[in-house]
């Protein structure tokens, strides 16, 4: 078992650092098959670092209508796999427009924000949990700075992230676009390290996400699981945080190869919690991937799934 998981730590490191690469492209050099892409390139914050903001519009958007909004991170992974690091992509504007066509789901834009380079774990890895580590724990984290794997370039900020998506992007976004507001209309989603800054973005702002799609949650936060009392932390935050059921909807999955491996003992707690905070199969799903690794391909696969999950015509 030792061996298996150190060949997983290994992957998950190449994995992540290989995710600090990414290669911004101008929007006009955006392949995409479906829609359009307005960019909002250097968006400023007074929260965390400028980034790039691109806004998805579906075919035949018009200002007369309206709109629900999907918030997602990692946005410059979301299209085009000729400009990213592993040459993979979500494909949303595909999986997204074939549900409008098809009238599955609600007529949905997708703002996707870009990551920062050596900034994404500290602005993705749930502060109030990493706070409620003891300080010795807190201070051997934080010391493994992007030199070593780049993990942790600034401080846990993921509180100043969500700030700045819900106090300065979306009221960029609902002054801009023809958008539907409040939770039973904007959903955040994100994997691996997106995944539990989704799901904790849902506990922290419960009266502004009415759902949030969390693929290949990376229950650890770090690389190892031994002796690691990180999942622990999320998960009894979690427990004491997680919304009304019956008015919010969470969807978590996970694969069982690379990365995804290490994920189902925790999502397997997560799932007693839900269960025991009241969430149904109406509001909540699991979902295990046999044979599925940690990669957009991957969730490209299946990403149907949490959108007809979240936003599916009732």
């Amino acid at each position: 078992m030792k061996t298996n998981v150190a060949c997983l730590r290994h992957i998950g490191i190449a994995f992540f650092v290989f995710h600090l690469s990414f290669i911004h492209a101008q929007v006009d050099l955006l392949k995409i098959s479906q829609g359009s892409i307005q960019r909002h390139a250097d968006f400023p914050s007074q929260y965390v670092s400028h980034r790039t903001v691109d806004v998805w519009l579906p075919n035949a958007y018009a200002k007369e209508k309206s709109y629900s909004v999907l918030y997602m991170h990692d946005g410059q992974l979301l299209y085009d796999s000729t400009i990213t690091w592993n040459k993979q992509e979500w494909d949303v504007d595909t999986a997204m427009q074939r549900l409008i066509d098809r009238s599955l789901v609600r007529e949905t834009i997708v703002v996707g924000i870009h990551n920062v380079n050596s900034e994404r774990h500290s602005d993705y890895f749930p502060q109030k949990p990493f706070a409620s580590l003891p300080s010795k724990i807190q201070d051997s984290l934080l010391h493994l700075g992007p030199g070593e794997h780049g993990l942790f370039a600034k401080p846990v900020q993921s509180d100043n992230y969500l700030k700045f998506i819900v106090q300065e992007l979306m009221p960029f976004i609902n002054e801009n676009y023809a958008t539907r507001t409040g939770p039973d209309h904007t959903y955040i989603a994100g994997s691996s390290m997106g995944g539990l800054i989704s799901w904790y973005a849902l506990c922290e702002y419960p009266k502004i996400f009415g759902g949030a799609a969390c693929l290949s949650t990376h229950w650890p936060g770090i690389f190892t699981v031994e002796n690691n009392p990180i999942p622990d932390a999320f998960l009894n935050y979690l427990n004491h945080h997680l919304p009304d059921p019956r008015t919010h909807k969470v969807y978590f999955d996970y694969g069982t190869e690379t990365l995804d491996a290490l994920y189902e003992p925790f999502q397997l707690k997560a799932d007693a919690i839900m269960e025991q905070n009241g969430y149904s199969e109406r509001h909540w799903k699991t979902l295990k991937f046999e044979g599925k690794d940690h990669s957009e391909n991957a969730w490209a696969e299946r990403l149907h799934l949490p959108l007809l999950f979240l936003l599916g015509k009732e």
